[in-house]
């Protein structure tokens, strides 16, 4: 039989030993930019993400350097600051073919700006530089209730076809950028050894405008290995498939603005390996630099 000293030591073991459970901190996140809960593959493929949105719209007279605009970001903020991306139109086309983007990428927790370019027939060149001013309109000249929401140091771009183009010339000009994203991408600069921004480029397998074989295949392979980087090409489909609401465009773009904006490499098991290359699916190719 225990003496009483015993017992009482024994007691003061255990209510120490519940008490460090009861006051040890919670475990803290591998990034202090991860934003919502843990991801699955139908929250990545859903129309809407965990955050509520609201949108306001920019004139032209307010946007120097890009044309009129859409601001659509979180509603909440305590979670913290957000990434911020910008998206260009492709050549001719207006704000409303990649419209669809904004709700989407806002609603998984970024600040997102889409806008018309100075002139439909603008080339790669001005949409990079645009894509970079309306991220500067976003973090400089934008209302309090937008900057104060991004964090400036986070940026990304996206874009459709020649703004698709647009995004390695945007990297090419500001190497501090986080990502980029380029939709069946356009550009007569078929090199681009210089990029060292995490590239995204998703090609469409029937594109007759920008053919993967001249265009975003040749992008994907001149950007060193060096740098993370991956091609996805859409099954089936043609120059024209970010036009509208596309899953395999969605949730490629926000898990890979997740782990390279946000660190958050819970999103990497949608990347790497990724998805399996196949006639009948969504994806007929994908590469990528993984390690795994």
């Amino acid at each position: 039989m225990k003496r009483p000293s015993h017992l009482l030591s024994a007691l003061a073991s255990s209510l120490g030993l519940v008490l460090a459970l009861t006051l040890a901190p919670a475990a803290s996140a591998d990034s202090p930019y991860e934003r919502g809960p843990d991801p699955t593959r139908s929250s990545i493929e859903a129309t809407r993400g965990p955050f509520a949105v609201t949108s306001t719209s920019v004139s032209d007279l307010s946007t120097p350097g890009f044309g009129s605009a859409t601001v659509t970001y979180p509603t909440s903020t305590s979670e913290g600051t957000y990434g911020a991306v910008a998206i260009s139109p492709g050549y001719t086309a207006s704000e409303s073919t990649i419209a669809w983007l904004g709700p989407r990428l806002a609603s998984q927790g970024f600040v997102v700006i889409t806008f018309n370019t100075q002139s439909r027939f603008d080339q790669p060149g001005s949409r990079g530089d645009q894509l970079l001013a309306a991220l500067d309109y976003l973090t400089q000249r934008a209302s309090t209730a937008i900057r104060s929401r991004i964090d400036p140091n986070r940026l990304a771009v996206i874009g459709h076809s020649m703004g698709g183009g647009g995004t390695l010339e945007a990297a090419k000009d500001r190497p501090s950028l986080k990502a980029t994203i380029g939709l069946t991408p356009w550009n007569l600069d078929k090199t681009w050894p210089e990029i060292r921004t995490p590239s995204l480029v998703i090609g469409a397998e029937n594109d007759s405008v920008a053919p993967t074989g001249s265009h975003a295949i040749p992008f994907y392979q001149s950007i060193p290995a060096s740098t993370s980087k991956a091609y996805l090409e859409l099954n089936n489909a043609s120059h024209f498939a970010p036009n509208s609401a596309n899953t395999t465009i969605a949730w490629s773009t926000i898990s890979w603005l997740k782990l390279h904006v946000d660190d958050d490499t819970r999103y990497r098991q949608f990347l790497c390996p990724g998805p399996s290359p196949s006639t009948l699916g969504d994806v007929s190719d994908y590469r990528n630099t993984c390690s795994s």
